[in-house]
């Protein structure tokens, strides 16, 4: 977005506190983010695009000592410019409150360094972000990136969600739109990404991140997903090099894996998705699956085959891989304190 001139406004739909205590109460009853950053921040091997994103959590961590960790506030108000626009919303009675704070907080110090923007730079607003949208969009500039990340802590989230994007397509085509998820067993998780792909964008990305094989019990967050409207051209090139890396270092067992794939919005009746009774079921829409060969992977331990199944790597292959969701150093954390998420927003 900073590599073109004109203004852009960033739109967080479900912004969360903006900024993370990782000694506090929640997180350290969770732990996990000992299993995310934790495990990236004392690490000189980083790929640029994660090194990037590390610095601006040392940032927050001046001392050296982890923490504090950023949310998509934070990090959105770190690499946007002076003349960008941040348009906050937050629905949850305690989150807005800190966020509110974290903001005020971030502007006083930005008037301290004497950087001062035209108007109000950051606004955050006690509102749903679902409908909040609507009124923000298409905005003055034609330019704009917005996150949309609720708890999904209930089954109508994923329906929101898709009617939202829906929503704002129409009102503004031309906006990169990134959705985070938990891939998760139910009916509603699986399902999603196919129903992001018939949305009237030009083009999608996908990528999801899993730190280890799914449970027994079906229970707990091991796999996370991004879906991308309208991505820059430049995202799935960075993808490829960072994922692989990501895999190898947050992998906690051989189901460690991450998928990419991209395509264009699908067309004509869902039906063509199952075929007719006793033929195979198609791929959904014209996306391009990633193999190991083209991105995607999973670390083996000794003596374990490759993937889903026994096969030959070839020589020239890429994708080892593994990884999930650390504190929102992956596509997004699950919890909403440093992993997860509390009840509306990130971590």
């Amino acid at each position: 977005m900073n590599q073109k001139d004109t203004a852009y406004t960033y739109i967080d739909t479900h912004a969360g506190a903006g900024v993370y205590a990782l000694d506090s109460a929640q997180a350290v009853r969770s732990g996990e983010y000992v299993d995310g950053i934790a495990r990236l921040w004392g690490r000189d091997d980083l790929p640029p695009a994660l090194a990037d994103y590390v610095d601006v959590v040392r940032k927050l961590n001046p001392s050296g000592k982890l923490r504090w960790y950023p949310g998509s506030p934070w990090v959105a108000d770190a690499e946007a410019r002076l003349e960008d626009r941040l348009r906050l919303f937050e629905l949850h009675p305690a989150d807005i409150k800190v966020l509110a704070e974290n903001v005020r907080k971030l502007e006083a110090h930005h008037a301290e360094q004497g950087e001062r923007a035209r108007g109000r730079r950051i606004l955050v607003d006690h509102a749903d972000g679902f409908h909040g949208l609507k009124a923000l969009l298409p905005p003055p500039s034609r330019r704009a990136l917005v996150l949309v990340d609720p708890p999904y802590e209930v089954k109508l989230d994923y329906k929101h969600v898709r009617d939202a994007l829906d929503e704002a397509l129409k009102r503004f085509p031309a906006g990169m739109y990134a959705v985070w998820y938990p891939v998760l067993q139910r009916m509603e998780s699986r399902q999603f990404a196919d129903r992001l792909k018939r949305l009237p964008a030009k083009e999608w990305l996908h990528v999801t991140l899993s730190v280890a094989g799914p449970r027994a019990d079906g229970n707990g967050l091991h796999s996370s997903g991004m879906f991308i409207l309208n991505p820059p051209y430049t995202l799935e090139a960075t993808l490829r090099e960072t994922m692989p890396y990501l895999v190898q270092v947050l992998g906690q067992d051989a189901g460690a894996t991450f998928r990419i794939e991209k395509g264009t919005q699908i067309t004509g009746a869902a039906g063509a998705r199952g075929g007719v009774a006793g033929t195979p079921r198609q791929p959904v829409g014209n996306a391009r699956r990633a193999s190991p060969l083209s991105g995607g992977g999973s670390l083996r331990l000794p003596g374990q085959a490759f993937g889903d199944g026994p096969r030959t790597r070839t020589e020239g292959e890429s994708g080892e891989g593994r990884g999930a969701r650390g504190p929102r150093t992956e596509a997004k954390p699950a919890p909403r304190g440093p992993l997860k998420r509390n009840g509306s927003g990130r971590s």
